[in-house]
């Protein structure tokens, strides 16, 4: 079991952590803005965040995380693929399960805690995906 974590969690997930963080600054200033500022709805909101940020989670990951050169639509194809997959999978368990565990709590507040919970979903699940699938061929980390 610890071997196999530790194969996981190598170096690429820290990189991974910190292009993770670039696009975390990135994404939740346009999210909630979008949402508290200009009167944009959750799925709005969110999706704004994930396009924006996944162009350059597209192209750090690529180059610095995984160091991937394949110039081939593979690759952008399986990202496409996982992102949207990831993003649909964490928010759509997230907005549920906060509004189902926080129900006196105002509704804006469950949904603004929902986006954070959905992004904590969203970071596991991509890691995973982008790791061992997206950029799995040309990975020489594994």
């Amino acid at each position: 079991m610890i071997t196999t974590l530790k194969k996981i969690f190598d170096k690429t997930f820290g990189k991974f952590v910190v292009v993770g963080i670039i696009n975390t600054l990135v994404g939740s200033a346009i999210m909630f803005i979008l949402y508290n500022f200009a009167g944009c709805n959750y799925w709005i909101s969110t999706s704004a965040n994930y396009i924006l940020g996944s162009i350059l989670s597209y192209v750090l990951n690529k180059h610095f995380t995984f160091q991937n050169n394949d110039k081939s639509l593979k690759v952008i194809v399986r990202f496409v693929i996982n992102i949207i997959l990831c993003y649909l999978l964490a928010y759509s368990v997230a907005k549920p399960l906060v509004l189902f565990l926080l129900p006196n709590v105002i509704y804006k507040e469950r949904e603004n805690i929902a986006m954070i919970v959905g992004m904590g979903i969203y970071v596991i699940l991509n890691y995973i995906g982008q790791r061992f699938w997206t950029f799995k061929n040309r990975n020489k980390y594994l």
